[in-house]
Order: structure tokens, then C-alpha cells, then sequence
């Protein structure tokens, strides 16, 4: 655990220094008062700026600059000119181009990484896997590209990418390099709840390397007719929510558009006749990073009752030595960031959400069996922590509960008692489709078995499985994902034209011409 008494934010680490150096390495993209959109080549003094601030404290931060429906519309259309140029330049020179870039971003990963701290609330050493990851990654691609793109071409438009806000660079930036990299010009929609500024950082290293890319910020609702309807996109890639994601699928299904819709689901471990608790409990505790505010996290677990005993020994120990706080506090000036599990959630609005919930489950009749308090977080004395939740664990949440059977993204986890195979099955399966699973037993035959009856992409088997990173295909079950896969080959398929008789990795929803085609469970 930490000791000590945090009193000050590190040294240089402060968001006003931060901005400034943005102003200096990238004044076409940053002003002193507000960041700038980017479309036909250009950085645009265009939209209103909204008001945000960071959760890590609740003090001010760049807000992304809204635009409307006609300044996206004249921006689509330019981008398609890009496109129509960018089909015509050659393979190696487009890797020369993306190279450069990837280097930018390396050279400016700590920059990017304090940006991430500020603007999401990611722990500085999670910030940094994520610059790293983002960066080796497209080096990745760099190097396997040429066999990804045999017999394939360009799209018809350019890629329309609508991300969330929680991996703005290891996501949505590393599959914009990947986009331009097959040939495609590239749109991207800003995140409204974060990620603003390293998005437009990491842009603007692409822009200087003359790569097609737009970026623009705006309500998603208002710009849906110029991203996602308008005969000039290409291919959609969505990142979010099943709402949104619901709402974006049933307006795709007046077009013929490629897509990729990412959306969540309740992952889950199921523990069944398990003995290696120490192993479970390494793999529990590293799922609480980042608040457990990603795609794949594990927020349920279903357990035999007979060891649930022995389980919650295991998660008690694992909880209490949870370290959550302001990611930059230190107690003097020049020390190293702490190295928490956690920081804050995404806002005070989500952490209001998250404590109602848990709430309602409560007086539902769920049992909490683990509740911290922020009197265990690493803060500054009277720092605004209203975005801050405690880890918390409920004991079989009702059925009327939206905890039962939805991801609540946030460290809030949930238990479930079972008795029999069938039980553990259908309490796995709550959500109708998920994108990982895992089992913990002691019996590898009985976990395969039952792996292959999950209905969730990547199945687990005493490990927990993740988005994955180069080669490894990413999907979904369900509702969880619509359209495309991705990952390695699939992801340059998913953006480029094979043969005309061609079939798709992927989930549709049109069964009739393309039938849902999964990967193995294991």
C-alpha cells in the first residue's frame, strides 16, 4: 500500500504545462484557448468549444470544439477528395509516411501519456502501455502489410471512425494509422468525454506527414447524417455502448455499408471445481486497472457455492490491496507519479450513475460484501474527488438490477451462486453476447466443454483473454458486436475490397448473405 501524505502534483505534470507544450509542438492544432478541428488539410478556428473538466480533481480542460451538421457534411465531402488522391499512392510511400508518423508519436510518448492522466484519468503507467502499445502495434502492420494486402484495394470512401473516450490512442489513433496505412483517408470523431487533446496531438503528428486525415468534434446525434448515412463514408468503426451502438445499426441498415461495431457486454469468470486461488487472485487484481473502464474487463463472477468460501477469502485480500487516487499526487515535487491500480471514472455524472445503482441493487436485495471507501485513496488534501468510486463487490444482484446483466464500467464487481452446470451457463450468458469469458477449474475437459456454449468471442481457461494485440482476431457475440471483425489481417480486410465472391470475418446482421462466422472459444 502507499505511505505517505500526498501534497503537490508533480513537477511538470501540471495540465496548464501540458497545454503549453502542445501550443509549442503543435500550434496548428492548439491555441492558447481552445483546440482546433482538422479537415481538407487543413487546422480550422471552427465550433464552439464546450466546457469540460478533468476527473482527475474537476479543474478546467481544453473541451472539444462542437461543430454543426453542415461544417461535417463540408468536411466529409473533403476527405473524399483525399481518398479519391490517396487510392492512387503507392504502398511503400504510404509506409513511409505512417512511419514517420508512429516515430512522432514515440518521441512524444510521456507527453501523450500525461495527456491520457489528465484528460481520462488513466494511471501514468497505464498511460504509458498505452502510447507503447498504440506506437508497436502500427510498426506491426508497417511490417506485415504487403501479404495483408494482396488481391485487395482501398475502399470506395474513406473510414469514418466514432470511438469512446477510454483508448483514444491504443484504439482509435493506432486504427486510423492502420486505415491510411491500406490505402484509405481517414475521419475521426473526437470522444465528447475525454481524449481530446491526445487525439489531436497524435493527428497532428499524422498531418504533418501529409496522411489524409480529419478530425472533428461534435454531438454524435447531429452529426450521424454526415459520419455514418453519408454516401461518401466508406466503412463506419464504432467503439462504444450498445445504446448508441443500437441506434447506429438500425440507421445502417439503409445502406449496404461496410461497418464494425463495437459494443459491450458482461464479461465473466465462472469458477467451478478451482484450487489455485493465488493465480485467480494476480488475474483478479490486475483486472481493476483503469477502474475496469475497458471493453474487456471482468465485472461478474459466477461461482460454485460450495467454494465460495474459499473465493471470497481470495477476492477480500485482492480488494483490500487495491490503490486508487489522483494518479499525479506525490509528496514532493520531483517524485515519481504512484503506481495505483485506479484513478478516477470517466466523470462525476458516471460516478453518480455507478453509486445509484448500487443503491437500487442494495434495496433490490443484492449484498454488499466489499465496500472501500475514498478515506483509503490517495488524494490531495480538499481536491475534488466527486469522480472517484471505491472498488465494491455485491453478493447476487436481483434481476430487476441493471447490474445483473449489464457492464457497469467502473470497479464495481458482482457475484453470482450457482449449484449446477446449467446454472453457471445461463449466469455466464446474462447479457446476450459478450466479447471474453473465462473459466477457473480444475477439470480443462469440463472447461472446454463449456467454453464452447459461452456466448462470448475469446473464451479463457484459467486466464483472463483481452482485446489482443498485432495478430489476434477481436469480435463479439450477439449484441456486443455488429459487422466485421478485427485484429491483424481481419482489421485490413475489414477497411479494404477482396474478391467480389468474397465473405467476411465477422457478426451481421444481414443472415441471409453473410452469416455470423466466429472464431473458436479457445
Amino acid at each position: 500500500m502507499l505511505t505517505g501524505s500526498p501534497t503537490t502534483v508533480r513537477k511538470g505534470a501540471t495540465w496548464a504545462e501540458l497545454y503549453d507544450q502542445c501550443c509549442s509542438i503543435a500550434p496548428e492544432a492548439f491555441e492558447a484557448d481552445r483546440v482546433r478541428n482538422l479537415w481538407g488539410g487543413q487546422w480550422h478556428r471552427a465550433g464552439k468549444p464546450a466546457e469540460a473538466v478533468t476527473p482527475v480533481d474537476g479543474s478546467p480542460i481544453a473541451g472539444p470544439p462542437m461543430l454543426d451538421l453542415d461544417q461535417a457534411q463540408e468536411a466529409v465531402a473533403a476527405s473524399a477528395a483525399e481518398h479519391r488522391e490517396w487510392t492512387k499512392v503507392d504502398l511503400d510511400e504510404r509506409r513511409q509516411r505512417v512511419a514517420r508518423a508512429v516515430d512522432q508519436l514515440e518521441a512524444n510518448r510521456e507527453l501523450l501519456a500525461l495527456l491520457l492522466v489528465w484528460e481520462i484519468g488513466k494511471p501514468y503507467r497505464q498511460a504509458l502501455t498505452s502510447a507503447d502499445r498504440t506506437v508497436e502495434g502500427v510498426r506491426w502492420y508497417l511490417d506485415e502489410i504487403d501479404r495483408m494486402l494482396i488481391g485487395r484495394k482501398p475502399l470506395s470512401g474513406p473510414v469514418s471512425n466514432i470511438a469512446s473516450w477510454n483508448y483514444p490512442l491504443s484504439v482509435l489513433a493506432h486504427a486510423m494509422l492502420v486505415q491510411l496505412l491500406a490505402g484509405n483517408a481517414v475521419i475521426a470523431k473526437t470522444p465528447t468525454d475525454g481524449g481530446l487533446c491526445a487525439l489531436a496531438l497524435a493527428t497532428a503528428f499524422m498531418r504533418r506527414e501529409e496522411l489524409p486525415v480529419t478530425l472533428l468534434s461534435g454531438s454524435g446525434g447531429r452529426l450521424s447524417p454526415a459520419l455514418v448515412l453519408s454516401d461518401e463514408i466508406g466503412c463506419l468503426a464504432f467503439v462504444g455502448g450498445r445504446d448508441v451502438g443500437g441506434q447506429i445499426a438500425s440507421q445502417l441498415v439503409q445502406t449496404d455499408k461496410r461497418h464494425m461495431l463495437e459494443q459491450e457486454g458482461l464479461n465473466a469468470w465462472g469458477i467451478w471445481e478451482f484450487s489455485d486461488w493465488p493465480t485467480l487472485a494476480k488475474h483478479l487484481k490486475k483486472g481493476f486497472e483503469f477502474a475496469k473502464q475497458r471493453c474487456t474487463a471482468y465485472p461478474r463472477y459466477v461461482v460454485q457455492r460450495s467454494l465460495f468460501d474459499q473465493f471470497l477469502a481470495m477476492y477480500l485480500d485482492v480488494a483490500r490491496s487495491l490503490r486508487f487516487g489522483h494518479p499525479l499526487a506525490v509528496e514532493q515535487p520531483d517524485d515519481q507519479p504512484p503506481d495505483l491500480d485506479f484513478g478516477p471514472v470517466i466523470n462525476e455524472a458516471k460516478a453518480r450513475e455507478l453509486k445509484y445503482e448500487l443503491d437500487f441493487a442494495i434495496t433490490l436485495g443484492a449484498a454488499p460484501i466489499y465496500r472501500s471507501s475514498l478515506e483509503d485513496g490517495w488524494f490531495l488534501p480538499d481536491q475534488d474527488t466527486s469522480a472517484y468510486v471505491p472498488p465494491v463487490a455485491l453478493l447476487n444482484p436481483p434481476g430487476a438490477s441493471t447490474l445483473s446483466h449489464a457492464e457497469p464500467f467502473g470497479p464495481v464487481d458482482t457475484i453470482v451462486l450457482v449449484d449446477s452446470r446449467a446454472e453457471l451457463l445461463a449466469a455466464m450468458n446474462a447479457s446476450n453476447g459478450c466479447l471474453v469469458a473465462s473459466i477457473a477449474s480444475d477439470d480443462e475437459q469440463f472447461a472446454r466443454g463449456l467454453g464452447e456454449e459461452l456466448h462470448a468471442f475469446k473464451v479463457g481457461i484459467n486466464e483472463p483473454r483481452s482485446r489482443g494485440d498485432k495478430a489476434e482476431p477481436f469480435g463479439g457475440r450477439g449484441p456486443s458486436w455488429k459487422g466485421a471483425f478485427v485484429g491483424g489481417e481481419y482489421l485490413v480486410h475489414a477497411v479494404t475490397e477482396g474478391p467480389p465472391d468474397e465473405r467476411l470475418y465477422g457478426n451481421f446482421a444481414d443472415y441471409q448473405r453473410h452469416p455470423p462466422v466466429y472464431a473458436p472459444p479457445m
